[in-house]
Parts: structure tokens; sequence; C-alpha cells
């Protein structure tokens, strides 16, 4: 016993050598609570929601329509989200928005399960996950930095906070794919009801550091810290540079999941099943992202792979937009996924080491709105021009902005660098 003691004790320390986050209690409470709760909401918005669009209208217009309605309450939450995490507790936040997720997502399941679910209806909710998702966004970045109490373990964890969510990504539409086949999309949305559950409980048992609180007098003085704010990202040239291409990323890079119902039914000549397949193909590439990053010690070099990986990102979604076979699609999708975790976590990890940390939450909050808050117009413009010009030849166009975004970048990356050396 005691020996197997002993090898149980090695073990761990080598993961904890290897993935030194895990180290901390508050992390792992974090890290798994949010891996069950982040499944079933993956599984709403990625899968089950653009499948029952989809599946009431028949339109490609109304589900670029029903994705821009989804996102733009985002878009306009999130900057004040991040003040609001720069000056109060993050995990009341959070426990906030877990709250009041969990009554939207059991509004959808009584909704669905007595057959009275409609278009309009769904769009009204869907606005209400917009805003959660703007109030959530920024907090849950902003609380990795404090769930470990070692700075040196920050690039770490945040990481694996990634590798959490292209986890829940791949479990959340997998299941929901499995789900909707065999039970109905009702089924999806109590599962995403009931996984709110664990993370509750999970943030109740977390014991972060208390951080002195400060109330915002008024309107004006919220106003003045997001002008302040803005005035930090605008003037620190490498934030500046990778929210840039991050917001580029947001308005095409993710043109091909906006579409991907098409794809599956129409192009493909799919149905749920295949529709889960392409949905959980490019997070699976992710973790293979994910995995890399967490295994690698600090930043110096990530603002060159930042401009490979756009580059890539833009081949893929062309690619992905000339296959008719299923099976390579797939394999396309996990390459895209790779790719697009590549970029969005490694500007994750160079903005969070490179921030003051007086301005966090606000410039995550920017983090946020690049990526997240150009989805809506994103979503928009990928229905638009699949409406008028066909799915394969929007997302031609969107892959070849990708493109020309990482030329740019490109040109960045002499003063980015200089940054980071420091």
């Amino acid at each position: 016993m005691k020996i197997w003691n002993r090898q149980l004790g090695d073990r761990v320390s080598n993961i904890y050598q290897y993935l030194p986050a895990f180290r901390w209690r508050n992390f792992r409470l974090f890290f798994g609570g949010q891996l069950l709760s982040m499944s079933g909401t993956f599984m709403t918005q990625q899968l089950t929601i653009p499948w029952l669009v989809y599946d009431l209208t028949q339109s490609a217009w109304l589900l670029g329509v029903a994705g821009f309605v989804q996102f733009l309450p985002t878009l306009l939450v999130i900057p004040f989200s991040g003040v609001l995490s720069d000056r109060w507790s993050r995990r009341d936040l959070l426990m906030l928005v877990q709250i009041l997720g969990i009554s939207v997502s059991l509004s959808l399941t009584i909704l669905t399960f007595t057959n009275w679910i409609t278009f309009p209806i769904l769009l009204v909710l869907s606005v209400l996950n917009g805003l959660l998702k703007g109030l959530d966004m920024p907090v849950r970045h902003t609380i990795v930095t404090e769930t470990v109490d070692d700075r040196a373990d920050w690039s770490n964890a945040i990481a694996l906070n990634s590798v959490m969510l292209s986890s829940s990504l791949v479990l959340g539409p997998a299941m929901g794919g499995i789900l909707i086949a065999t039970l109905g999309v009702k089924y999806c949305f109590l599962y995403d009801t009931l996984s709110y559950i664990p993370a509750i409980f999970t943030l109740l048992a977390m014991r972060l550091k208390v951080r002195p609180m400060q109330t915002l007098a008024s309107l004006s003085d919220t106003v003045q810290k997001l002008r302040e704010g803005f005035e930090y990202v605008s003037k620190f040239q490498p934030i500046r540079a990778i929210l840039l291409i991050l917001a580029l990323q947001g308005l095409v890079g993710m043109s091909h999941v906006a579409l991907m119902p098409i794809f599956a039914a129409k192009i493909l000549n799919g149905d749920a099943t295949t529709m889960a397949h392409l949905s959980t193909s490019a997070p699976i590439g992710s973790l293979f992202a994910c995995l890399y990053l967490s295994v690698r010690r600090g930043i110096a070099g990530l603002e060159r792979l930042i401009v490979v990986a756009q580059v890539l990102i833009g081949i893929s979604v062309i690619s992905f937009s000339l296959s008719r076979q299923v099976g390579l699609s797939i394999i396309i999708l996990v390459f895209t996924g790779c790719f697009s975790i590549l970029l969005i976590t490694s500007s994750n990890m160079i903005i969070q080491t490179l921030v003051a940390e007086d301005k966090r939450g606000r410039v995550m909050s920017f983090y946020a709105l690049a990526m997240v808050g150009m989805m809506p117009f994103g979503n928009l413009l990928a229905g638009t021009l699949a409406q008028n010009f066909g799915a394969t030849n929007a997302l031609i166009v969107c892959g070849g902005l990708n493109i020309l975004g990482a030329l740019w970048f490109s040109t960045q990356l002499p003063a980015v660098s200089r940054w980071i050396g420091r």
C-alpha cells in the first residue's frame, strides 16, 4: 500500500510539474465545474439553437439573423462587464451568470417539452443568452488568474482554461448530436439546465483572496472607466494589434460555424448526426493546440505563431467550403480548430501577461469584444453572402480576408516582439 501511495504521489507530482495550475485547489474546482457547465452551454449555442432555427425556418438568412440576434447583446454588455470585473467580486458575478443562465435554459426546456417553442420566442431567449454571455466572458477570463496564487503559473492556467473550453466544445455538440438524433432537441436543453448545478456548487466551494471592492458612483464614473480602458488598449501597441487581428477572426474566421447547418444538410446531404460530427471536429483539433500551449513555457515566439495560425485558418476555411465529402470536411475542421485556438489562446496569453493588473478586467472585455462582439456581424455577413452568392463562395471570401489580415499583422511583429522581450 505504501509503495502504491508513493507511486501515486510521484505521478501527481509529475502532473503538477507539467501542469502546475492544477496544484491550486481553486483552479481544480473551477476547471471541473465549468467543464460540465460549458459543455451544456456550447451544446445549446453551437448546435441545438442553430439546428432548431433552421428546422423551424429552412432559411439561410434567418439562420444568420438568429446568430446576429444572439450575439449582438453580447457586444453591448461586454464593456460594462469589464468595468464590473475590475471593481466587484468576480466569483459573485460569475455566480449571478450561472443562476440567470439556468433560468433561461429551464425556460427553453419547458417550451420544447410542451411544443410551445416558436422562432420569435427562440429569438427572445437568444437575446437573453447573449446578454448573459456578455456579462460572463470578461469575468471568466479574468478570474482564472485569481484561482492560482503563483504568477508563474498564470500562462499554464490560461492554457488549461482553453483546454477546458475546447473539451466542452467537444463534449457538448457530440452529446447534443446524439440526443437530437435519438430523443430530440428538448433533451439538449434539459442537459444544459442540469449542467449548471455543479458549476454553482464548485464556485461556492472556492476560497479566493479577498479583493478590494469599489462601487461605481454614477453612470459618468462607469463611462470614465470605459474610456480609460479604451485609451490604454489603443495606445499600447502590442495589445492593440492583437485585438484587431482577433476582431477580424471574429468577423470572418468563424463564418463556417454560422453556415454549418447549411453545409451539413444541403451541401453534404447529412442530418443532425452529420451536424454533430462537423461541430465537434474543430474542438477536437483545438484540444491538440491547447495541450501544446499548456506545456509551453513563457510567451516568447507566440506572436509569430499568431501570423502562421491566421494564414492557415484562411486556407482551412476555403478548403472546407470546397469539400463535398463528410470525412474530408471533418478532417479540415480538425485543423481549423487547432489553428483557431493557437491564435486565440496565444493572444490571450500575451495580453494577460502584458496588461496592467488594475485594467485587466477592462482589457479582457475588449478581448472578448473583439472575438464574440464581432461574431454577430460575421454571422450576418456570412448569411447574407450565402443567401446571395451561395455558402461556398461566402466562405471563400471570408477565408481570403483571413489571409489578408495575417499579412497585415506580420507588419506589426517587430514592435510586438520588442514588448514581449522586455
